[in-house]
Order: structure tokens, then C-alpha cells, then sequence
């Protein structure tokens, strides 16, 4: 391509051969004398348009096209039958994206000078630009028909007709050019565009071959035309170029992968699996066509065999490439499929630790770690995701989470608080990070600030089952609000009338407000369910038991709570004293 530096100079270069003959005065006294003024005069005229000249060219030279065009219009005023003067001026109209006057000033300059491709060149690009591609054309036509041995014009002209929807023409001006040029691949396949684009694929399909007789050698044009082929649903006739692709080059894994959709399309799946397992299994092959195939295949699936055999490649390609970061979160994504969790989350860990800047991958890793309840893991998992995800509320509230379980309650809020700053776009997620500052604020015995988390909680989600259990126990335990505890610990066992640990809150509300015989009844039921069944609960129960006069009874279920854990500090001295000892 042309440089605006060329033409400046060339317009100097114009400039300087573009001379006025000056005229005597024959009639005049003292010819001599008058010869050398007008002589003068002109010489100072020409000087004028060449430092007016000069000093447009250095302004765009410094990209200041702006300060060119006054300069340049100057000059235009002063000799306005001189094309340079108007190839200046469109040149700077260029640079300011003035197309439509950039025309104008263009037009006049080829007008004055058709002969100069220069001229020429830059009206015709402006044309192309506009969208004025029949005008375009003729001086494309004009400059090919005058030098055609110039590969640029027929190019330029091809593309002119492509764009006005002449691909007959444009196809002509192709086979022109291979005229000259002999068969290549980017005129084969821009003529390959067009007929398709006419619905004639037995004439793209006959380009593709005369493209591989040209180059026998080339791997990559027979897969080509297979692909064109395929993609027309003339499969059968795509095995023939494939094979000898692989032929040429047993390795070629574009190959591999076409002929194994075409088994899989004829339900011949055991040939489709021996393609893939080749390709899969070849360390020297890039794992983006890998990628590609098998996230095609994925999308397929229909039976357990298929799945099953899919499962077997994304291990084998995570083991062929175990530095790329896609085929370790390919192969963790199948394994979540399976609920294979802890596997799945090793594999995204894996992932991580090659390339930390996917987003989906932390939280897949993070949600894994909440799930399988590793909460060292999350703690560490979200401190590196925080490293280069900063400002997402979501890896904070991760963070926030494993913190407050680990009773880190002054890192559990910071973290937490800085989520809800966060995560605005998540709205449905901000009661249950209030329910989480309630917990931890508790967890520093701070009850004012926990209390108000807990109500901002429950405003955004009154059914929260989780507010209303630690709520109205913790109020229960500070003997604090009696009544709301109540409340929300008797909605709570109404909608989970099974759930041994909500059946406990309600009951040691109930036996903080002396009301033994109800608590009773309620840590029974509670009980019913062995799998739920807690020290904790146990404790209660012998509790209750005790104020209700059942000492031998309520001592037993003491030491039974020992036996099983989770227990207050003053078990061991009710054992001892067989006697009731409350906070």
C-alpha cells in the first residue's frame, strides 16, 4: 500500500517540474530589461506555491491535517488548474474523515490529470469508501487496462465488484490475475466464497481441487475441501480427501477429527472413538483442535456408552496436556456431570493454578469447597481468586464464609461487608450475607450490631431458615426479646416440623419461658430422628428433665450427651453434682 510520506513526496517532486512559461511583452521599450522582471515576478510566484506547498506537507507530516487544509486551499486559489494543489487538499480532507469533500477536491485533480495514478488511486479508494463502487470500478477498469501486469488493481478492482455484487465480474477479474499469478490460495478461496454465495458449490468444490493439484503436497487444502463437503451434506464423497490427507501426514489432526464425525454420523461409533483416541492420545498435536472436536461432541451425547466414552477422552486429553489450563476444566466439568465432586474440584484447582483469569473456573472451585465442607480449602481458594478477581462480591462472601466457620469473626466481617458493597448485582445473595454478619458479630458478643443484621436478613427473606433458628437462639441463650425468639422459632417449626436441630430451638425457647412440659414434648419429637440427634439436643433434654424432677433421668441423658459430643462446658459438673448448673 501507498504511504502518505510517498505521496508528499512525490507532490514536491510535481510541484517542483510543475512551471509556467512566462511571456514577453514584445512591444515594450527595453525588452531586455522587461524580460528579466517578468521572469522575477514568476520566480516569486512559484517560490510562493512551492513554500505554501511545504508548509502544508509539515503539517501533515506532524499529523496536524487541520492546520494543512487552509494552506492547502490557499494554494488551490492560486493555481487551480494544478492537480497537486487538489491531491494536497483531498489528502489532508482524508486524514480529517471529510470523505465528501475529500471527493471533491480528488475528482478535480484526476480531471486535470488522468494520466497520474496517483490521482487516480486515491479518487477510487474514496469512491470505494462511499460506497460509490460503479465509479470506483471505471477508474479500477482504467488503471488495470494500462498496466495489467499490476496484480494491486485487479485485486482492488475485484474487491469493488465483490462489494456492488457483481461476483461474475469480480470472478472474471480473479481468473485474470491467475493468469499472471498462477493458482494461489487467497484468490482460490475468494472465488470459492463467491460461487458459493451464487449456490454454486460444483464450481467452489472443482477451485479446492485445482488448489490441491497445484500443491499436492499441502495437507491443509485437501481437509478443505472435505470440510466444504461436510458442510453441504456430501459426506460420503469427504472420506476420499480425507484419507489421502492422512496419507500424506498420519498426524494431521483436523483429519482425524472429520472422519470421526463422520462415523459418529453413521452410527459407527467404534471407528468415531479409534479417530479421537489417535488424536487425543498425541502429545505433538495442538490441543485446540481437541478442544474444539470434543466440546463438539459433548453436545451430542445421547446414550451412557457415549458419555461414558467422552469421559474417557477429557481424561486422556487432560493427561496429553496437562499444562493447558481448558482440557483440565473440561474434563472437571464431566466429572461434576457424574457428581464426582471432590475429583471435579481438584481438576478446576488444577486449572487455577495454571491460569488463575477465569472467572467461572474460582467459582466453580469455591462452590465445590462449600460443598464438600473444606472450609481450609475455601479459606485459601478465595484468597488466591480475591488476588486477581478483587472487586467480586461473590469470592468475598466466599471468603467471608470460611472465615466466620473457622470463628475468625473480625476477618469474617471485613470480608463480609466488603461483599455487600460488592455485590449489588446479585441482590437476591445480600440477606443471607447479613445473616452471616449476624452470626459474627455475635460470635464477638457484639448483640446490638448482630441484631441488626439478623432483622436487615430477615427484611430481604422472612422465610430464612437459617436467621430464624440462630436468631431466636441466641436470644433465647441472652434471655433477651423473648417473645420475638418465640415467634420466629414457632414459624420455624411449623415449616419444618422433622428437623431435629429447629425442633431443639423451639424447645429451649420454651424452657427458657418455664414452660418445661411443652419443651419436653417438643426435644422428644426432636429425638425421633437418631440420625439428627446432637449432644447439644441431649443436654437439653436431661435439662428439661431435671426441672421437671426427673433427676436420676435427666443425669443419664447428661452422660449419654457426653458420650456424644457437641455439649456445654457445665456437663461435666452436672455429672458430678447431679444437679442442674446454668450460665
Amino acid at each position: 500500500m501507498r504511504t502518505e510520506y510517498l505521496k508528499l513526496t512525490l507532490l514536491i517532486c510535481l510541484l517542483a517540474g510543475a512551471v509556467t512559461a512566462p511571456t514577453a511583452n514584445a512591444q515594450r521599450r527595453n525588452k531586455d530589461r522587461e524580460k528579466e522582471s517578468v521572469k522575477s515576478e514568476n520566480a516569486g510566484f512559484q517560490l510562493g506555491e512551492e513554500s505554501l506547498a511545504a508548509e502544508g506537507m509539515k503539517f501533515m507530516m506532524k499529523d496536524e491535517p487541520e492546520r494543512a487544509i487552509p494552506v492547502f486551499e490557499k494554494l488551490v486559489q492560486l493555481n487551480a488548474q494544478e492537480g497537486a494543489s487538489h491531491f494536497m487538499l483531498a489528502s489532508a480532507l482524508i486524514k480529517m474523515e471529510r470523505y465528501d469533500d475529500a471527493i471533491a477536491s480528488s475528482k478535480k485533480a484526476y480531471d486535470l490529470n488522468k494520466e497520474n495514478i496517483f490521482y487516480a488511486q486515491q479518487l477510487a479508494e474514496l469512491y470505494a469508501k462511499r460506497r460509490k463502487y460503479s465509479e470506483a470500478a471505471q477508474i479500477y477498469e482504467s488503471l488495470l487496462a494500462k498496466s495489467p501486469e499490476n496484480i494491486q488493481y485487479g485485486i482492488e478492482l475485484a474487491a469493488v465488484y465483490v462489494f456492488n455484487d457483481q461476483f461474475d465480474k469480480a470472478i472474471d477479474t480473479y481468473n485474470i490475475l491467475e493468469k499472471s499469478l498462477g493458482v494461489t490460495e487467497e484468490i482460490t478461496h475468494q472465488k470459492q466464497q463467491l460461487y458459493l454465495r451464487q449456490n454454486n458449490l460444483d464450481k467452489a468444490l472443482n477451485e479446492g481441487k485445482k488448489l490441491i493439484a497445484a500443491e499436492p503436497g499441502e495437507v491443509s487444502y485437501r481437509v478443505e475441501l472435505a470440510e466444504m463437503l461436510i458442510a453441504n451434506d456430501r459426506i460420503v464423497e469427504a472420506v476420499v480427501p480425507l484419507e489421502e490427507a492422512l496419507k500424506i501426514n498420519p498426524d494431521e489432526a483436523q483429519a482425524h477429527v472429520l472422519l470421526a464425525d463422520i462415523y459418529r454420523r453413521n452410527g459407527d461409533v467404534q471407528k468415531c472413538n479409534q479417530e479421537l483416541r489417535l488424536v487425543f492420545a498425541n502429545p505433538n498435536l495442538d490441543a485446540d483442535p481437541k478442544i474444539r472436536v470434543l466440546t463438539g461432541y459433548l453436545t451430542m451425547l445421547k446414550t451412557e456408552a457415549e458419555f461414558s466414552e467422552a469421559i474417557s477422552l477429557a481424561k486422556q486429553l487432560s493427561e496429553t496436556h496437562p499444562n493447558e489450563s481448558r482440557t483440565n476444566v473440561i474434563y472437571a466439568d464431566l466429572l461434576m456431570r457424574l457428581d464426582k465432586k471432590a475429583e471435579a474440584r481438584d481438576m478446576y484447582s488444577k486449572a487455577a493454578r495454571i491460569d488463575g483469569s477465569v472467572f467461572q473456573v474460582w467459582g466453580a472451585i469455591l462452590q465445590l469447597d462449600g460443598d464438600l465442607n473444606q472450609v481450609d480449602s475455601m479459606l485459601v481458594h478465595s484468597e488466591k481468586a480475591l488476588e486477581v478477581f478483587p472487586n467480586q462480591g461473590m469470592f468475598w462472601y466466599s471468603n467471608g464464609t470460611a472465615h466466620l466457620m473457622k470463628k475468625n469473626y473480625k476477618e469474617a466481617i471485613s470480608s463480609l461487608e466488603e461483599s455487600l458493597k460488592l455485590i449489588s448485582d446479585k441482590p437476591d445473595l445480600v440477606p443471607y450475607i447479613n445473616a452471616q454478619l449476624g452470626d459474627a458479630y455475635n460470635g464477638l458478643g457484639e448483640h446490638q450490631k448482630s441484631d441488626a443484621a439478623y432483622e436487615l436478613a430477615l427484611k430481604g427473606n422472612p422465610d430464612n431458615d437459617h436467621v430464624l433458628n440462630n436468631y431466636s437462639y441466641f436470644l433465647s441463650l441472652r434471655k433477651e426479646k423473648l417473645d420475638l425468639a418465640l415467634k420466629m422459632s414457632e414459624k420455624l417449626v411449623l415449616q419444618h416440623q422433622n428437623n431435629p436441630t429447629y425442633l431443639d430451638t423451639y424447645a429451649w425457647v420454651l424452657y427458657i419461658r418455664k414452660d418445661y412440659k411443652k419443651a419436653k414434648e417438643f426435644l422428644e419429637k426432636a429425638m425421633m430422628d437418631s440420625s439428627g440427634v446432637s449432644g447439644t439436643i441431649v443436654e437439653h433434654y436431661g435439662d428439661v428433665l431435671f426441672k421437671l424432677g426427673e433427676r436420676d433421668n435427666a443425669v443419664a441423658q447428661w452422660k449419654k450427651a457426653k458420650r456424644m459430643g457437641e455439649t456445654t462446658e457445665l456437663l461435666d459438673k452436672k455429672i458430678a453434682t447431679g444437679a442442674l448448673h446454668e450460665q
